[in-house]
């Protein structure tokens, strides 16, 4: 058995957007991780882990198949992969991170320093297409893990591997990364809080998780996007800004100022505040060219109702017709219902495998 630094394996491939720091590699995002392709009859790999309530989940993914998920307690620790098998074949693993960025755990971390193993790595082949996919917590896979019955915002209820967008991404052949974060939006988080919004994040690495340790870390550096060019981003925003309009109001601890998306009387929504949504679209699609300028854009909706529709479109067609860009686009989602729902009310595997087989068919059309 021999140990190896990450800086010491070049065949090894990292997943998910991070710094270029590999001493440790720091894993901030939903789905983010490491492959490797390996001849060997053993694997272990040293992670480290750090949060204050939401701990970090890990998986295991050897051939394809999901073979093993687990809590990481503090602290590092070393974390058998594979052993007995078959050194003469080549494993194709994956370790991923199950569970999103914290925003609200500044000490939330999992780190990877090194592999240990009896054998040999063989390079990652380059996969043909490359897909961003910007979400909530339906993205963040929240809920896709559990019981119908669970209601506890807690770690274990988020899936990478019971996720739309991974399932999206292994069936096209196609490498990926999710920027999501549960609660927030477009515009505004659902309880109407407008630091709560994606966009305003996009071109940080992680811009939404704060402290000087995430700091420190380089989450608020800014990304490099000519390092990884997707041909798609998927953005599925919507939901929480359509629950901001049902929700109070919410008032900034520090200036006492408060924010509402408003419903008129007769419960439709108010001109003014939904002009600020469908603004918060046209710039967000601004920007995401600007960053990803050969990339269709397709903006996904309705795995949880589809109160923002019309903004949402309206808003695309403003888009398209102010910067004459046409390669945007819209797919509705079918929407979760109870045969298919999981926990915490949302989408369940089986909610995300269906708006994964409409995606796939809709995302083929545009790879052509």
């Amino acid at each position: 058995m021999k140990t190896y630094l990450l800086e010491e394996v070049p065949e090894l491939k990292v997943l998910g957007r991070t710094t270029k720091n590999r001493a440790p590699l720091t894993l901030f995002w939903t789905g983010s991780g490491i492959e490797c392709h390996i001849k060997a009859s053993e694997l272990w790999i040293e992670v480290e882990a750090d949060f204050e309530t939401y701990e970090p989940w890990m998986s295991i993914v050897i051939n394809g198949e999901y073979v093993s998920r687990r809590m990481l307690n503090k602290g590092r620790e070393w974390i058998c992969l594979f052993r007995g098998m078959n050194p003469e074949k080549i494993k194709e693993v994956k370790v991923l991170k199950e569970v999103q960025a914290m925003s609200g755990d500044e000490k939330h971390c999992m780190q990877i320093h090194a592999l240990r193993t009896d054998g040999q790595f063989i390079p990652v082949k380059e996969k043909p297409y490359k897909i961003e996919f910007i979400g909530d917590s339906i993205t963040s896979g929240e809920g896709s893990m559990g019981a119908t019955l669970e209601e506890d915002w807690i770690s274990m209820w988020f899936s990478t591997q019971n996720n739309y967008a991974r399932m999206v991404a292994d069936a096209i052949d196609a490498e990926y990364h999710i920027i999501s974060q549960s609660g927030w939006g477009v515009y505004s988080a659902w309880d109407n809080n407008p630091n709560g919004a994606i966009p305003v994040y996009y071109e940080k690495v992680c811009g939404l998780v704060k402290g000087a340790k995430n700091e420190a870390l380089g989450a608020s550096m800014l990304y490099d996007f000519k390092s990884w060019q997707p041909d798609v981003v998927v953005i599925n925003l919507g939901t929480n800004d359509g629950g901001a309009f049902q929700s109070p109001a919410w008032e900034d601890p520090e200036t006492g100022k408060c924010y509402k998306q408003r419903l008129k009387e007769d419960g439709t929504f108010n001109e003014e505040d939904l002009a600020h949504f469908k603004e918060a679209v046209v710039q967000f699609l601004d920007k995401l060219r600007k960053y990803n300028p050969r990339a269709e854009l397709l903006w996904v909706y309705g795995m949880l109702g589809t109160p923002m529709l019309n903004g949402i479109e309206t808003a695309i067609e403003d888009y398209k017709v102010k910067y004459q860009d046409e390669k945007v686009s819209l797919l509705i989602l079918p929407d979760t219902t109870i045969e298919t729902v999981g926990a915490r009310q949302h989408p369940g595997r089986r909610a995300h495998q269906i708006a994964a087989n409409v995606l796939i068919s809709e995302l083929k059309k545009l790879l052509k």
